[in-house]
């Protein structure tokens, strides 16, 4: 059982939401949806019978969408990274996630419900934390000029060619 799992708060279309991230990642499910009755909806403002939260797995791991209402937004300081290995795959996540969204710089794009991705590759890491201080610096600087990472551009910047 997951210790700790994620929810995510929309004003009113967590089910929506739940339904997309389920839709571009393999290995992902809906799971259980619950819907508010008298008490959560005269808490919450919400009408009784409409979706309260969405459960759903991608990957094994679990996220909960919450219709919590306008009071809260989705912002930068949380991002879910998206490990890629091939460019393809870094594509096809990059298309799918920015679609209806907007696209930023270093890899990272929000989603047409303003949630935030990072679409990353494993090695960068390792690159980035390479005893040779100019080898690091060079993939850093490309990826900071770069909006979807591109995993040619960033090797030819570590090995200097």
């Amino acid at each position: 059982m997951q210790k700790i799992t994620t929810c995510l708060w929309f004003n009113d279309n967590a089910e929506e939401a739940a339904k997309f991230y389920v839709s571009i990642f393999k290995h992902s499910k809906l799971r259980h949806t619950t819907y508010y009755g008298e008490a959560g909806a005269a808490v919450s403002g919400r009408p009784k019978g409409s979706v309260m939260t969405v459960t759903f797995e991608i990957d094994g791991e679990e996220f909960i969408a919450l219709n919590g209402g306008p009071l809260f937004k989705f912002t930068e300081a949380v991002s879910f990274m998206v490990k890629c290995h091939t460019q393809a795959e870094i594509d096809e996540m990059w298309r799918k996630l920015s679609e209806g969204g907007e696209e930023g710089p270093c890899g990272w794009l929000k989603d047409k419900y303003g949630l935030s991705w990072q679409i990353v590759v494993p090695e960068w890491d390792k690159m980035l934390r390479d005893k040779d201080p100019i080898k690091s610096e060079r993939v850093m600087q490309a990826i900071l000029q770069m909006t979807k990472p591109d995993i040619k551009t960033i090797k030819r910047a570590y090995d200097g060619t």
